[in-house]
């Protein structure tokens, strides 16, 4: 069931707040404008880069030996990788050979959502009814419920045990007769299920250890031998290792700590365990004696990596893609910092109107139409300035083509207008002359054969 809060805030309260909110919307304001011209910086910063970066790049065809011809040049290449590392967890008996291996721990837990209705009273007030509700989920981390508004869920929260999540890597792999750097080792994607033993003591005495401090737990019940379970596919069937205890339940790359894993309550765990193993990738990168570093242009640093082979063509165009979106998405968010500054810095206008909600309703829309249309042509200007200050030749052919195209319109306009004028003045009668006496009306003329004849 929802809880609910009622709350009130007066009208001189609603003032102070709107001053308050003028402050923020400077903020803003610049903020956004500063990000616009950044970003278009940024932009025309990496697209060079990356140009560069490719016209210099070179493949390296062979990497099973170290080749001093390629020593401090941008090179890509694609291979095996390979490593020797065992890598072991900090606290749980789950390793072995891996490029990567991986804890993450989730939590069953309340989570509390809001949600706000205002109501604008006469005479400026309002009144905000919050409507909270509650939910349970797996979630990253422990909810503190102490806080929670509905005293029902205060201090529902709690867990059977914590864990930190945490990733370790392999120190060398190598890229045939060359070895990645960390950076590169750290980029590795695609995880796969790590091996628990689940017979290790360990499991039995964190059972015991949840059983001691689970509210109203059963007796220690012992531990049962390990079961295969089988799970069928769309192509083959799997054999997945299965261990139960009282508290704790592991099965295949899960430990499960709680009653029942299919029905999970709140304080149960959840930990998973994945590993990254070796494989084929596809890199460019400067090479540095045997391993790689950063290839520094004329516009920054480069280096990137791929799973799998992926060409150095696609690799250059998924980089500019990539380029473009973070552009556009750096450009809205500049453009709603603006308009948002905007609506901050003349907010007040509406809130010293809320005396009668119904002005101010009106007052609020044009407020917020003006914003919004002042705030894209501020933007617009911001990043045609951006264009021409790091684009001059394209900046300034765009602005010669825009102001072209304004004057024809323009003139075009005007063209029209003139001649509409002019033909009404044509069509319309002659105005009388003041005093003047009123012409005759025009007497019909008879034919010409109609003439006397002499």
């Amino acid at each position: 069931m929802a809880y609910q809060t009622v709350t009130h805030t007066s009208y001189g309260q609603r003032v102070g707040n709107s001053f308050k909110g003028i402050l923020t919307g400077i903020v803003l304001f610049i903020g956004g404008t500063v990000l616009l011209w950044w970003n278009e910086g940024r932009a025309v910063k990496t697209d060079k880069m990356l140009n560069q970066a490719e016209e210099l790049t070179v493949p390296m065809d062979n990497i099973s030996k170290v080749d001093p011809a390629f020593e401090g040049k941008l090179v890509y290449a694609n291979g095996m990788t390979e490593t020797t590392d065992s890598l072991s967890d900090s606290q749980f008996p789950v390793g072995g050979i891996a490029v990567q291996l991986g804890r993450e721990v989730e939590y069953y837990q309340y989570e509390e959502e809001k949600h706000e209705e205002t109501k604008d009273k006469l005479g400026g007030g309002q009144e905000t009814i919050t409507t909270y509700t509650y939910k349970t989920d797996w979630v990253g981390s422990p909810i503190n419920s102490s806080n929670f508004a509905d005293p029902q869920y205060q201090k529902s929260n709690f867990t059977l045990a914590q864990f930190e999540d945490e990733v370790h890597y392999a120190e060398l792999v190598k890229f045939g007769a060359y070895r990645l750097n960390e950076s590169q080792i750290r980029s590795f994607t695609g995880n796969e299920s790590a091996t628990i033993d689940a017979e290790s003591d360990f499991f039995k005495t964190l059972n015991d250890n949840v059983i001691r401090t689970a509210p109203g737990a059963a007796p220690v019940a012992p531990a049962t031998a390990a079961q295969p379970t089988t799970t069928a596919d769309s192509t083959a069937a799997t054999t997945v290792a299965v261990k139960d205890y009282e508290y704790v339940h592991i099965q295949g790359n899960v430990v499960y700590i709680g009653k029942n894993p299919s029905s999970p309550q709140v304080g149960d765990v959840r930990i998973t365990f994945n590993k990254v193993m070796p494989q084929k990738v596809s890199l460019i990168a400067k090479v540095m004696g045997d391993t790689f570093t950063q290839y520094k242009t004329d516009y920054g640093t480069f280096s990137t990596i791929r799973m799998g082979e992926v060409g150095v063509d696609e690799i250059y165009q998924q980089e500019h893609d990539n380029n473009t979106m973070m552009t556009w998405l750096l450009r809205l968010l500049g453009v709603l910092c603006v308009i948002g500054g905007l609506k901050g810095i003349f907010g007040i206008l509406e809130t010293l109107a809320k005396v009668v909600p119904f002005i101010a309703n009106i007052i609020g829309f044009g407020v917020g139409l003006i914003c919004t249309v002042v705030g894209l042509v501020w933007s617009l200007i911001v990043i045609a300035l951006a264009w021409i200050f790091y684009r001059p030749i394209l900046g300034i052919a765009i602005l010669v083509i825009a102001g072209g195209l304004i004057y024809y319109f323009s003139t075009k306009g005007k063209k029209k207008k003139a001649e509409q004028a002019a033909a009404e003045a044509a069509a319309a009668p002659a105005a009388p002359v003041a005093g003047a006496a009123p012409a005759a009306p025009a007497q019909p003329q008879a034919p010409a054969d109609d003439f006397p004849k002499v």
